[in-house]
């Protein structure tokens, strides 16, 4: 590798170029594994259950400073091709941006830090380790990505003082919004069953029906709370009610719905899932009918107090783009919740307008700016 520094718009085209969808690796981490390499870092595969990820350190283990990137190669699919008006991995540049899946989540995120982290200890070699952790399950179950890393990291002995998660964070504008934390969110899947009858003879039957209807609207209606310091208030949302039954003549022995939790740091899951069985084991009382539960906690709400390290981030987000970011914990869940039980963790990347989306592009200018914010962050928790 030559000592000019690293195009990360040109490693994010390569990246692109992979067609990493979940849970396939496509050649993505196998790009960062050499480019790592060459430049010096110690790279290990990580995999765990048929998940690829990838783990590389500049600097000796247990240095005095170690300084830590997280980000992810996987990608959602691309849904109906034919909507798309460039190929959707042929990382396509036009009218000044990058178009590709994975373009905005987070492809170029990650080329970003890998490109600043190599010119960094390339240029002005610190006192101290810099640490990149890179999954292949973050669009996915997320059970053997990021924490399988954090898993082998402890029985390595390998540590994190601190960590930046390179996730898309910007709403409107570039260096608008630095995540400092993540709601909490679980899922709950509610069966009530009855007895099933015909609709003339109501009374011969157990409908579950109304016993679903007034659970939802109880949770559906309850106030959850009104906000705290640093979070908007929790919600909860019903999103499916199902009964599977076509017939006008036939009450329905069971039927099924599901709510998602969005929770601030005014509860945990356990306390939640406690409210949630109460509430439906009153209705099934209430209404003579059964009722199951099962649920999903997909991560607890957490925050990194403002302090020295979102301070420096934010100081050196300002310094590239002008802009004072705001510290916010908006948003869905990220890796930083599995992170956050390791070291202080917090989120800055790209503006995310287009993630997900049919035709998903990153302005190629903030690419580079990206970089450059990260590597200011390098030099000055380094100095």
């Amino acid at each position: 590798m030559s000592n000019a520094p690293i195009d990360p718009v040109t490693l994010t085209a390569e990246l692109i170029r992979c067609p990493s969808v979940t849970p396939v690796e496509g050649g993505a981490l196998a790009l960062l594994e050499t480019t790592l390499t060459e430049a010096g870092f110690a790279c290990t595969r990580v995999d765990r259950n048929g998940v690829p990820n990838l783990f590389a350190r500049w600097g000796a283990r247990g240095a005095a400073k170690t300084f830590a990137f997280n980000g992810h190669t996987d990608v959602v699919p691309v849904g109906d091709v034919e909507a798309w008006s460039v190929d959707p991995f042929g990382a396509a540049q036009k009218d000044g941006f990058m178009w590709g899946r994975g373009a905005t989540d987070m492809k170029s995120g990650v080329a970003a830090f890998a490109a600043a982290a190599i010119d960094f200890v390339r240029g002005t070699p610190p006192d101290g380790a810099v640490i990149m952790t890179v999954t292949g399950d973050e669009e996915g179950d997320a059970t053997d990505g990021t924490t399988a890393l954090l898993d082998w990291m402890t029985q390595q002995g390998e540590a994190m003082d601190v960590c930046l998660v390179g996730e898309p964070t910007c709403p409107e504008t570039m260096g608008d919004m630095i995540k400092i934390g993540r709601r909490g969110s679980l899922s709950a899947w509610f069966t009530i069953t009855g007895v099933q009858g015909h609709s003339a003879y109501p009374h011969r039957a157990k409908n579950p029906l109304p016993a679903l209807a007034r659970l939802m609207d109880r949770l559906a209606s309850h106030h959850l709370d009104s906000g705290t310091d640093h979070f908007d208030p929790s919600t909860l949302a019903v999103v499916t009610m199902d009964t599977g039954n076509p017939a006008t003549n036939v009450i329905p022995a069971r039927c099924t719905a599901t709510v998602n939790i969005r929770f601030n740091d005014a509860h945990d899951s356990q306390s939640l899932i406690s409210w949630l069985q109460a509430e439906l084991d009153q209705v099934a009382e209430e209404f003579d009918v059964t009722g199951e539960m099962k649920v999903k906690v997909s991560g607890e709400s957490f925050l990194t107090k403002p302090g020295p390290f979102s301070d420096r981030v934010a100081r050196a987000v300002e310094a590239e783009t002008g802009v004072t970011p705001v510290l916010s914990t908006s948003g869905g869940t990220s890796d930083a919740r599995f992170i956050q039980k390791h070291c202080p963790v917090v989120e800055f990347g790209l503006v995310g307008r287009t993630m997900h989306q049919v035709d998903e592009r990153v302005s190629i200018a903030e690419i580079g700016q990206l970089k450059s914010v990260y590597s200011r962050i390098l030099r000055d928790y380094f100095a």
